[in-house]
């Protein structure tokens, strides 16, 4: 166990310069490693997040589906709620972002959609907007673009590489240097404290039908 920052460490410097002409790593603490690059058509910076943890695929999701827990965890969110259940596999999600004084806060609605590849195990949970899918709230700027994709890959060693994707332009005002320049604080503090809950008992103990282990 004491090896594993180091190969943490080597892998995410590997990665870093595998992809020197495209991702760019901006932060590396705590075993958590953020990149961010330029889009073709956006002013808005994408930014990946990777951590290694050594836990279930089930315990990720598990954590991931417990919306209600957001506000504890997830970057400056509000609330977070299910707006339809569409099946085991998908559903329609709003959330609502705390923006700095005087900025308005933000929400936005997504459609999300979780999968699983059948050979390698890896599971995609995959964001996309659905800005129109009830009125603006109230004091509330809504979110018009909005891509966001987790990924899980499970490794031999019972470790899974975590990979949160995220390209959103919050709307408003906000010029886009400046979201930029503090867009990093995001997904370090998320991937941060889900580090600390994911060891909770209830997220352990889950076992879906929907996600297999990769020894399963």
């Amino acid at each position: 166990m004491r090896l594993l920052p180091f190969i943490l460490l080597f892998n995410i410097l590997c990665f870093s310069q595998d992809n020197k002409d495209d991702w760019h790593l901006k932060k590396y603490r705590h075993d958590i490693a953020v990149y961010s690059r330029k889009t073709a058509n956006s002013d808005f910076r994408e930014l990946k997040s990777i951590v290694y943890l050594k836990t279930s695929l089930n315990s990720i999701v598990a954590l991931i589906n417990d919306r209600e827990t957001y506000p504890q965890w997830v970057y400056k969110c509000g609330q977070a709620k299910v707006l339809k259940k569409i099946s085991e596999s998908e559903l329609i999600h709003y959330q609502t972002v705390i923006a700095p004084w005087p900025a308005e806060n933000r929400d936005f609605v997504v459609n999300i959609k979780v999968s699983q590849d059948e050979r390698t195990k890896i599971v995609t949970i995959r964001s996309t907007c659905k800005a129109d899918y009830i009125p603006q709230v109230a004091h509330h700027v809504r979110i018009t673009e909005f891509n966001a994709c987790w990924t899980l890959v499970p490794l031999k060693d019972g470790t899974v590489q975590i990979n949160y994707q995220l390209l959103v332009n919050p709307g408003g005002y906000v010029p886009a240097w400046l979201v930029n320049m503090a867009a990093i604080d995001g997904p370090y503090e998320t991937m941060f404290h889900f580090k600390e809950w994911i060891v909770k008992e209830k997220y352990q103990k889950t076992k879906s039908t929907l996600i297999k282990e990769l020894n399963d």
